[in-house]
């Protein structure tokens, strides 16, 4: 049988699409993007942490525990289903790490694992500081392994998506997650990340600007991305006061850009017409970094407007990835999530 009559075959195949894509599931097709819900989960969790820093006994406790904790068994799930790929179909995992595209998203492993440690190390110190050293490891080599190929040349403008922007972040989460490192060489590290991945994400992000105003869009899977625009520049906050130790004029600068950004890609991203997929977990943690931002931000300004208006994003951050959550688990039980 020739290759050309399998489209017919699969046209004329009488079972339901989910039951056909089910069929075509396999771990080979886990998107190394995923772990980018960790991220998400992760803010979501330091955001209520937060907001009970902030707002007392009326934001209890037990909430940012119980998404921290759901957060872990995202991460200890894909880590395990990742591993299963990478020993059972490394060819694969490679073709990934090498996509100019694809392989950026690494970098969200490397970030879960920074976020985690900041989730974790409320429990238990020692293991917050593992976590937060393997991430940091790992987090500077990839910014060095992108670095390096991006120097290489030979570059298509095509390839400049939002998603270049994620080992600049990473860099930046060492100083968000580690100010309270005990370590005797923390501080320069903290130092090292916030150079390194403030000019990368400064020089990526003029890169990406640049190609989405003079070359074609985003395909539509790829739009929700275009939310880690606004990543650089909330994490900076963060990463900036945390160095600091204070909420001066330029981390306002930081806080507002951001969210104006938001404001302007919002409507570019929340459309019908953007089929949902593993792609969506991308808006995550942008929102969250810009939600616990802004909780700070509030609670240093101390304005009852900008305390309700903090307080309410989170609230409504915590209602979008329930839905991702929950669209995730349908597609990932119709089979579509690791179809092929």
């Amino acid at each position: 049988m020739t290759n050309s009559a399998t489209p017919a075959i699969a046209a004329m195949d009488p079972r339901p699409a989910t039951a056909t894509a089910a069929a075509g599931a396999s771990i080979k097709n886990l998107p190394v993007n995923l772990f980018a819900a960790v991220m998400g989960l992760s803010g979501l969790s330091m955001g209520w942490r937060l907001a009970h820093t902030e707002f007392g006994a009326v934001v209890p406790r037990v909430v940012s525990d119980v998404i921290g904790l759901f957060a872990t068994f995202v991460f200890v799930v894909l880590a395990i289903g990742y591993g299963a790929k990478l020993l059972r179909h490394p060819a694969a995992v490679k073709a990934e790490f090498r996509h100019p595209i694809a392989g950026n998203f690494f970098g969200t492993i490397a970030i879960a694992l920074l976020l985690q440690s900041a989730v974790l190390g409320v429990y238990n110190p020692a293991l917050g500081n593992a976590l937060w050293t393997a991430g940091t490891v790992a987090t500077l080599l990839l910014a060095a392994h992108v670095v390096s190929r991006l120097l290489g040349g030979n570059g298509h403008p095509a390839h400049a998506v939002p998603a270049w922007i994620i080992p600049g972040v990473a860099a930046l989460d060492i100083p968000v997650t580690g100010s309270h490192m005990p370590m005797a060489w923390a501080g320069e590290v903290l130092l090292l990340s916030a150079a390194v991945g403030s000019v990368m994400a400064l020089v990526l992000f003029t890169m990406i600007v640049t190609r989405l105003i003079q070359h074609e869009p985003l395909a539509p899977a790829m739009t929700p991305s275009l939310l880690i625009l606004v990543a650089p520049f909330e994490v900076g906050f963060t990463a900036y006061v945390n160095l600091t130790g204070r909420v001066d004029l330029f981390a306002g600068l930081l806080f507002y850009f951001g969210a104006f950004l938001f404001l302007v890609l919002a409507p570019k991203v929340f459309k019908r017409s953007v089929p949902f997929g593993a792609g969506w977990w991308a808006i995550s943690f942008p929102l969250a970094a810009m939600v616990n931002a802004g909780l700070k931000y509030a609670g240093v300004r101390g304005t009852w407007p900008l305390q309700l208006l903090a307080g309410a994003s989170l609230v409504l951050l915590t209602a979008v990835l329930l839905v991702l959550t929950v669209r995730t688990l349908n597609i990932l039980l119709n089979g579509r999530l690791l179809a092929g």
